[in-house]
């Protein structure tokens, strides 16, 4: 697949453009206990600039690559990988055009366009 299914991609759910980065879709569903689904399509390559959370956050690349940035450590996460990051990391990160990753936020991290 190039795509997330289109009932995935519904505008009820699109995030803000911009935001984390330039060039990234998402698409946001929320739990009844306030945790976050996040569903990320990178059109561009491009950088997530370095931030935290007060909140867990895991993270599984469906497809493509993304480098992820963490006490100046580079990993480098492709097709199938994953990875959790505590709260309250710094961590930034590098993605390729093509990219699709779906993340899982143990508190509110977006909100709707």
């Amino acid at each position: 697949m190039k795509d997330f299914p289109e009932f995935m991609r519904g505008s009820e759910n699109l995030i803000a453009e911009g935001s984390p980065s330039s060039g990234i879709n998402g698409w946001v569903y929320d739990g009844a206990d306030g945790k976050q689904v996040i569903y990320w399509s990178c059109g561009i390559d491009g950088v997530s600039e370095e931030h935290e959370h007060d909140f867990d956050e895991y993270f599984i690349v469906v497809q493509g690559k993304y480098t992820l940035i963490i006490e100046g450590r580079r990993i480098d996460l492709c097709k199938g990988d994953e990875y959790f990051i505590p709260k309250n990391v710094p961590h930034a990160g590098k993605f390729i055009a093509g990219t699709r990753t779906i993340h899982c936020f143990g508190g509110k991290r977006a909100e709707r366009a």
